[in-house]
């Protein structure tokens, strides 16, 4: 294989590469550019893990709503990638892929590490979730530009017939980020006690990062530029305007845009319900302890890994398009009954009420609003509201039904009818008053017994808790994240030119994983509160998936015999 720092031409690294062994410097290449990200994945996902702790440190506010603003800050980082992937797709099409991974490491590294040592709001007040919210913009930027860069990277040292193969491993790095986050979180919870972990140890997984970071910098400082972008700034072909080249020409716009809605949206929200809303719904509704969840979730996810790989060579062979788009229907089809099973054998209990004692509110519909609260400090006085949020908290499927205009609403539960009330506000208008809190907590306890007794359990049972079957349903759903996320990098170099690749596809990609995927876990609970079904919000992703189905199978053509070069 040539010098990564010559000009020669790309093409000729490796031949075809269908039969010759990877060499030594690909392994390099391929080792270097995936640890690197595995510890930017590693940094980003903490806040993922962590979100039900850091809602109480950090946030104030009823639970449900608590935790949605929680998740709001988690996406805030997601939100913001496309707007790094148009910083340093631009730095990277013009001065190169090396030194653009080294800003957005350094940027992810120290926003992390500043969180570990960040005062909650008991101590600084607003502040607190203020500047929380800023360091995940920070840290969304930098994996903004991280991704792009790194399957370029991989991508242009790929000898032709490999690029699946070779690129999987940058794909493998976001599920082995996550991996590593959860076993440190774990460690870190065994080493000193839960009560303690709760109060002050979440704090050592985010600064442990730093160690993580000073490794991550050696690497990429090691590193060489691209060969091909070496060649073509050699040349002195370097795009001079990226953005306009990648935007302002429809001819590569169009393709952009296809590139979102025919592969990316899809593939986004297949990942994010498969890993991070799994561990939502084991944690939040089916109220199963942290640490189980976290080595469910985490068996599941070592089992499943290595198929990132498999789908990448399966895509050098047959195509990536059929086995994204394939991932993308089948997660469509089967989610509602893979989440019915999680609840069957996480927590039967549950199940059973369901079943057994349904629950229904009765309301005037005007009265009953969407408890999506950006603020994390609204709170919602109307008799609906507050019984629909009580219920929520709980887990406790319900239906609604029509009263006459005016009514307080009541939950009915068995035989038992519990009033609810509306709340007086403070004159601010952002809590209930003193007689109104009085109220809430009696409400309170009135359904906490009352479901209770209907058999409704306060958290699942470990002693029923069936984990084979757990980690089976889990292994299936992360195999879907690894169809459609194996072949995706590959897919998308292939469709851009190399002087304007890095900003081409970081842009689709970063929208579909920014804002389709990383809202999901908001959107599908506020959903959930909403709707009174714990299962409602599996629509969000349903849809989504299936729209990127249809539009990828009418117009996204297959990439796999593509020569990346053609086009300069």
């Amino acid at each position: 294989m040539a010098s990564t720092s010559g000009t020669a031409d790309p093409r000729n690294l490796g031949g075809k590469g269908k039969s010759t062994p990877m060499t030594k410097e690909e392994r390099k290449v391929i080792f270097a550019s995936s640890l690197g990200t595995v510890f930017e994945w590693y940094d980003f996902y903490l806040y993922g893990s962590l979100a039900s702790i850091i809602a109480k440190q950090f946030f104030i506010g009823d639970p449900t709503t608590t935790f949605i603003f929680a998740l709001l800050a988690f996406a805030a980082g997601f939100i913001v990638r496309p707007f790094g992937a148009v910083v340093f797709g631009r730095l990277g099409d013009m001065i190169g892929r090396k030194y653009t991974f080294l800003i957005t490491i350094l940027l992810m590294g120290l926003s992390t590490f500043i969180v570990g040592l960040l005062p909650g709001h008991a101590s600084i007040g607003i502040a607190a979730p203020i500047i929380l919210v800023t360091l995940r913009i920070l840290q969304g930027l930098a994996l903004g530009g991280e991704y792009g860069g790194a399957a370029t990277y991989v991508a242009e040292h790929a000898p032709e017939g490999k690029r699946g193969l070779f690129t999987s491993w940058i794909q493998t790095t976001a599920t082995m980020g996550l991996f590593l986050s959860l076993l440190v979180i774990l460690a870190t919870r065994t080493a000193v006690g839960e009560e303690e972990f709760q109060a002050w140890g979440w704090r050592i997984p985010f600064l442990v990062s730093v160690l993580l970071l000073g490794i991550s910098v050696w690497i990429r400082m090691a590193m060489q530029e691209s060969p091909a972008f070496a060649k073509m700034k050699a040349e002195g072909k370097t795009s001079k305007a990226p953005l306009s080249e990648a935007f302002g020409q429809w001819k590569n716009l169009k393709i952009v845009i296809l590139a979102l809605v025919g592969l990316t949206m899809g593939q986004a929200v297949v990942w994010y319900t498969g890993q991070f809303y799994a561990l939502f719904f084991m944690e939040k509704i089916l109220m199963i302890e942290s640490a189980t969840a976290n080595i469910l979730i985490a068996v599941a996810l070592l089992l499943a890994t290595p198929f990132f790989v498999v789908f990448g060579v399966l895509s050098d062979r047959i195509g990536r398009k059929w086995i994204i788009l394939g991932g993308c229907l089948i997660a469509a089809l089967t989610y509602f009954p893979i989440f019915k099973a999680l609840t069957h054998y996480g927590n039967p209990q549950l199940e059973a009420a369901q079943t057994n004692s349904p629950v229904v509110v009765v309301a005037d519909p005007a009265s009953c609003h969407f408890l999506f609260n950006p603020t994390g400090q609204k709170k919602f006085p109307s008799s609906c509201d507050i019984a629909t949020s009580v219920l929520s908290a709980s887990a406790v499927n319900y239906t609604r039904q029509d009263a006459p205009a005016g009514t307080v609403a009541t939950i009915k539960v068995g035989d038992k009818a519990l009033t609810s009330f509306n709340a007086a506000m403070t004159a601010d208008n952002l809590n209930f008053d003193a007689a109104s809190k009085t109220q809430e907590t009696a409400f309170k306890a009135q359904v906490t017994a009352a479901i209770r007794d209907a058999g409704y359990p306060a958290k699942a049972d470990p002693e029923q808790i069936n984990k084979p079957m757990m980690v089976l349903f889990l292994f299936i759903l992360v195999l879907y994240v690894t169809m459609v996320y194996g072949p995706i990098a590959a897919m998308l170099v292939e469709m851009f030119p190399t002087k304007i690749r890095y900003t081409s596809m970081s842009l689709p990609y970063h929208i579909g994983n920014g804002w389709f995927g990383g809202l999901l876990p908001t959107t599908v609970f506020a959903l959930v509160a909403f709707k009174g079904d714990i299962y409602y919000g599996l629509w969000y992703p349903i849809v989504v998936a299936l729209v990127t189905f249809v539009i990828g199978a009418l117009f996204v053509r297959e990439t796999k015999d593509r020569d990346i070069y053609a086009g300069d």
